[in-house]
């Protein structure tokens, strides 16, 4: 990694840096580090926890394909709401992974740099090291949720992906509504090869990240944008979305505790 690839890196997640430096509620931390050649990549987490113990943990993926960086950048105002609503969010444990591909990011490239597709490596004994680190992490950390944000240049529109509980489809279809005030929704009967249901898919590509080896299995979410459109719109939808299944998710728990 040259000097001038190191600086992309620091660049990209300096604003993230930064809400750490304003709140003690966000930390960088570094999942995972691994080489190339004579080089040492990382894969950075960020991890915010309200004041009040931890009931609910989630985990926030980007960036997985590295040539689909809004969700990354996505994660810069997320982290700016996270830390300014910590009284919404009390007993909860968010880890934020905004550059799960960093090799492909500074390449440019949906693969990394070893050629492979690293979401399509998950629970197949991959040799890939960003597979293994982020496959340690949810080993760990038992997430109750996990959301993972991408762009297809193939859509028009939003959409997303569900996995596990019911409760992945009543969290998806308010962010997708939320979104679609800023960009259409994908409303296709067949999107990415699959069958759809207002911009809802219920299937899924085998060595995905997920939550495969995992009990009990959270609720998974995919969130897609349109990788054609404007950057910087796909990373507002993409951070309105993950603020709406947030908000929901703590309505739905409330309610649960109380019946």
């Amino acid at each position: 990694m040259s000097a001038s690839d190191r600086s992309s890196i620091i660049d990209f997640l300096k604003p993230l840096d930064e809400v750490c430096e304003r709140s003690s509620l966000l930390r960088k931390e570094v999942a995972g580090r691994f080489q190339i050649g004579a080089e040492t990549f990382e894969v950075p987490r960020y991890h915010f926890t309200s004041l009040r113990k931890t009931d609910y943990r989630l985990g926030i993926f980007a960036v997985i394909h590295g040539d689909e960086v809004a969700g990354g950048r996505a994660l810069i105002d997320f982290s700016s709401w996270l830390v300014e609503s910590e009284a919404l969010l009390e007993g909860y444990e968010i880890m934020l992974y905004p550059l799960c591909n960093p090799s492909g990011f500074l390449m440019g490239t949906r693969h990394s740099f070893s050629g492979k597709d690293l979401n399509r490596e998950f629970w197949h004994d991959s040799a890939e090291p960003e597979v293994r680190i982020l496959e340690r992490d949810l080993q760990q950390f038992h997430f109750d949720g996990l959301v993972s944000l991408h762009s297809d240049d193939t859509s028009q529109g939003v959409y997303g992906f569900v996995r596990g509980a019911t409760l992945a489809e009543a969290l998806l279809e308010p962010a997708l509504a939320a979104a679609e005030k800023i960009l259409p929704r994908n409303l296709s009967r067949n999107i990415d090869g699959f069958n759809a249901y207002n911009g809802i898919i219920y299937d899924g590509y085998p060595g995905i990240l997920s939550s495969r080896q995992i009990k009990p299995q959270p609720f998974e979410i995919i969130f897609e944008t349109p990788g054609l459109d404007d950057e910087s719109k796909q990373a507002e939808v993409s951070n309105i979305a993950l603020q709406t299944i947030l908000l929901r998710y703590r309505e739905f728990i409330s309610y649960a505790s109380n019946i």
